[in-house]
């Protein structure tokens, strides 16, 4: 492997790193701040041996930074604890959910990419006239309505109203149509804007022109020579789409009751369950931090001049 390549890939992966382990001392701070899960366990016939006991079992007789270190050793081995809820180990817990929230992610990344991308398309030929400004006005909606509220509607319309669509849970294949398109109305916008741009800038260029020129018709001309160039920079924005759609998903899950790693960690923090608070995020992090290095990784591959930035 190129030298430039090895520096490159190395100092992204230290910075991977310093991300994860910052993130596990923000979580794991900000978990023991938000209460102490004794109160859980705590009645009215309870001792303060009985207290005292607890705090033995959960670590939190010792100072913050002893607790921190202890964990983040056993963390290393996947030991993140047992769940304070459900009494078994935490990241069991964390796995059973990651199926629901992959499922979710690709649902919505599937939803942007053959929205999105198609809207954008249609956009740029069309520059100026009425499917112009509905394209942009899709685009508009999508970066402007927040999520919950997106979500809101959507079940106020299909589900309740009309009585298309299910309001919740993980089922078949309608189950999956209101939250993917929720959480992935913002990324199809972002692709919509993306597409749009680079084909209006493809379709200036001297090479198009050449192209038309020379008498080659005009659906060769977009979709063999103004489309493949236009579709790099959603092509890269796809790689992180993905990590984004797994972490961005809390508020969809919880609208929807869906049972993935969103509503997970909502539900841990509301019952104090810290072990599961940070065997989420710790999971969340790792997946974002991988893909992260697999799209630098192929940036450099594909650009030689990001390994010298």
């Amino acid at each position: 492997m190129h030298y430039l390549m090895r520096v490159f890939l190395a100092r992204r992966l230290i910075y991977s790193i310093v991300l994860i382990l910052a993130t596990t001392v923000f979580v794991f701070i900000m978990s023991r701040q938000s209460g102490d899960p004794r109160h859980l366990f705590i009645s009215e016939q309870s001792t303060q041996e009985e207290w005292d006991a607890w705090g033995v079992e959960l670590g939190l007789d010792k100072p913050l930074y002893l607790q921190y270190v202890i964990w983040l050793g056993n963390a290393l081995t996947g030991d993140f604890g047992e769940s304070i809820r459900q009494r078994r180990p935490a990241l069991d817990v964390v796995i059973e959910r990651i199926p629901a929230t992959v499922e979710l992610a690709l649902g919505s990344f599937l939803f942007s990419v053959i929205t999105g991308i198609p809207l954008g398309v249609l956009s740029a030929l069309k520059r100026g006239s009425i499917l112009d400004y509905l394209g942009r006005t899709f685009a508009l909606i999508g970066q402007a309505a927040p999520v919950f509220w997106l979500g809101i509607v959507l079940v106020l319309i299909f589900s309740v109203n009309l009585g298309w669509l299910p309001v919740a849970r993980r089922g078949g294949l309608e189950h999956y149509i209101l939250p993917s398109i929720t959480l992935g109305w913002l990324f199809a916008s972002s692709f919509l804007r993306l597409t749009r741009s680079a084909m209006l800038e493809v379709l200036d260029s001297e090479f198009i022109k050449f192209a038309r020129a020379k008498g080659v018709h005009d659906t060769r001309v977009i979709w063999k020579h103004a489309f493949r160039n236009a579709l790099l920079p959603s092509l890269t924005y796809a790689g992180i789409l993905l990590a984004g759609l797994i972490t961005g998903a809390v508020i969809t899950e919880t609208i929807f009751s869906w049972p993935g790693l969103g509503s997970l960690a909502v539900t841990s923090v509301l019952q104090l369950d810290f072990p599961v608070l940070t065997a989420v995020v710790c999971v969340i992090t790792l997946a974002y931090a991988g893909m992260s290095i697999i799209v630098d990784f192929t940036y450099a591959l594909a650009d030689p001049r990001i390994r010298l930035e």
